[in-house]
């Protein structure tokens, strides 16, 4: 098993500063290079409040973040890259043996021992099944390119890699994984409008406000207005699928606002 970790890698510097002589330039004759003169932090606070009022959000999409994920499952990689506007780079299970894979267990299966017993036992035959499949192919593509006149030792281990190609077709979504996430202060929030809420499954929602409380700490101006719907624009766009506990919602986040600004 492994804990969940979310590190903030890189971020664009001056990222509020870059974000209000944006939008200065579209509101001002100056030219570009006078742009940030008289740029005082009240000065950017307020341009930034100004442009959420009125949703000029595209002034946003310069300023970007990148993000080092792990401890987390192939079920939530699969949620996170279907928000399109990002770059991603995901630890590869064509290249990677995943020999004794690690895994990640969901809260309700680990608290109720008789699903816990069974899901324990279900990845233990996957280990099982994932190393005897790698191995068959392994020797089998060995002993092909063997014939081709390969020596043995390049020919295992070429081998070795095709096999991971196949036998990766048994893993489960369970499967820990790795991934690198950059995206823009537009796309984050977007991304925190959706992963925020309570309807988001547990996983991604933690990793969304693990990767919210990093922003924060670095742009406390732009990210106070990130969060779920019912946060940010006052309603919940679930319909009749909300959660149904906006209010319980909006003071979570107005303490959670309040402990990454101390944090």
């Amino acid at each position: 098993m492994s804990d969940m970790k979310v590190i903030l890698l890189a971020h664009t510097p001056d990222a509020e500063k870059t974000i209000a002589t944006a939008a200065k330039l579209c509101y001002s004759s100056s030219d570009i290079t006078s742009l940030r003169d008289g740029l005082t932090d009240e000065k950017i606070a307020d341009f930034i409040d100004m442009l959420v009022s009125i949703g000029h959000e595209s002034v946003l999409e310069h300023v970007s973040f990148t993000f080092g994920i792990e401890g987390i499952s192939r079920a939530c990689s699969h949620q996170l890259v279907r928000h399109r506007i990002a770059s991603y780079s995901q630890k590869s299970q064509r290249y990677v043996n995943e020999n004794g894979f690690d895994f990640i267990v969901p809260p309700a299966i680990e608290e109720n021992p008789d699903a816990k017993a069974e899901f324990d036992r279900a990845i233990a035959l996957i280990s099982e099944s994932y190393d005897k499949i790698a191995d068959i192919l392994t020797q089998a593509h060995t002993e092909a390119f063997v014939s081709e006149g390969l020596d043995e030792k390049n020919a295992s281990s070429k081998a070795r890699k095709l096999a991971n190609e196949d036998a990766r077709f048994i893993l489960p979504n369970a499967c820990e994984t790795k991934i690198i996430v950059t995206m823009n202060v537009r796309s984050l929030f977007n991304f925190f409008r959706h992963r925020c809420c309570n309807r988001a499954q547990w996983e991604i929602r933690a990793v969304a406000n693990e990767m919210l409380k990093l922003c924060l700490q670095v742009a406390p101006d732009i990210f106070r207005y990130a969060g779920p719907s019912c946060v940010t624009k006052g309603i919940c766009p679930e319909g009749k699928m909300t959660c149904g506990k906006a209010k319980e919602v909006k003071a979570y986040f107005a303490q959670f606002l309040k402990d990454s600004a101390d944090a």
